[in-house]
């Protein structure tokens, strides 16, 4: 990392506090990471931590080298390094979901830190959102959806007229403003059900439960999927496990392998 923020003036940056919420710990452990060598975020003159969407997504695999493998920091630094052989994932930047979202904001009259106080997130973060599309968790998207009156598809334009069919491969990618969460679009057009294909990095997670109208469909093609109702009655899903469920119900969910999960989710009515 530079030690100035000036040469990475569009990168969305995000305060130690916000970085900590994002991934589910205290701003103090992301301190000690950094001392511990597994992080090492912008600094600005004043000292003050600043963190790229790269980061937090870096912080999201050590929470689970940490929670989920029990890795020490030495092990953990170790994994990181092998997979940094790895090419970059590509930056998630959806511009036009954050056109949309400041739209709807200044069509009611609010200000970015109304929205952000009742939103529980911070200004700045919302502010991000707003100019790239990236950099929120998937349940705070869900709650602006329905805080909007929008669904996260409507967000998304799959209302535009589409093919019945969609071949292997040549499904939509719906670049989503949530590190490690890739989702295809299995069905475009007006319908009555909303269905994609998650495909989830290690690590991957709501970051939170949400609600809304609706059932909801899941099974699992590859890897292992951890997904909790109402707070505490938690379901762990191998490949060929399904759930079904009423949306109304709060729903958390998780990567729970060590590599890449893949799950068939399906809404219905198209509430997501």
């Amino acid at each position: 990392m530079t030690d100035s923020t000036a040469q990475i003036p569009d990168e969305p940056l995000f305060r130690v506090t916000e970085a900590a919420r994002a991934v589910g710990v205290a701003p103090s452990t992301l301190r000690l990471w950094e001392t511990q060598g597994l992080v090492a975020p912008t600094r600005r003159a004043s000292g003050q931590r600043l963190y790229s969407a790269a980061d937090v997504a870096r912080l999201q695999r050590i929470t689970f080298l940490r929670r989920e493998s029990g890795l020490n920091p030495a092990a953990i630094r170790a994994a990181l390094e092998a997979e940094g052989s790895a090419p970059p994932a590509p930056e998630i930047l959806n511009e036009k979901l954050g056109a949309s979202l400041r739209h709807l904001r200044q069509v009611r009259g609010e200000k970015l830190d109304d929205v952000a106080q009742k939103m529980g997130v911070s200004a700045s973060a919302l502010s991000t959102l707003e100019r790239t599309g990236a950099g929120v968790s998937f349940k705070t998207l869900a709650d602006l959806a329905r805080y909007y009156g929008t669904t996260v598809s409507r967000l998304s334009d799959q209302d535009e007229p589409g093919g019945a069919v969609v071949r292997a491969g040549a499904a939509r990618l719906w670049p989503m403003p949530v590190e490690g969460v890739r989702v295809e679009v299995l069905a475009e057009g007006r319908r009555q059900m909303d269905c994609h294909r998650f495909i989830l990095s290690p690590g991957a997670t709501s970051q939170g439960g949400y609600d809304h109208e609706g059932e909801e469909f899941i099974t699992v093609i590859d890897g292992r999927f951890r997904i909790t109702l109402d707070g505490e009655e938690v379901h762990e899903l191998g490949p060929g496990d399904s759930i079904y469920f009423e949306s109304r119900r709060p729903h958390a969910w998780a990567n729970a392998a060590d590599g890449q999960t893949v799950v068939i989710w399906v809404n219905t009515p198209p509430t997501f």
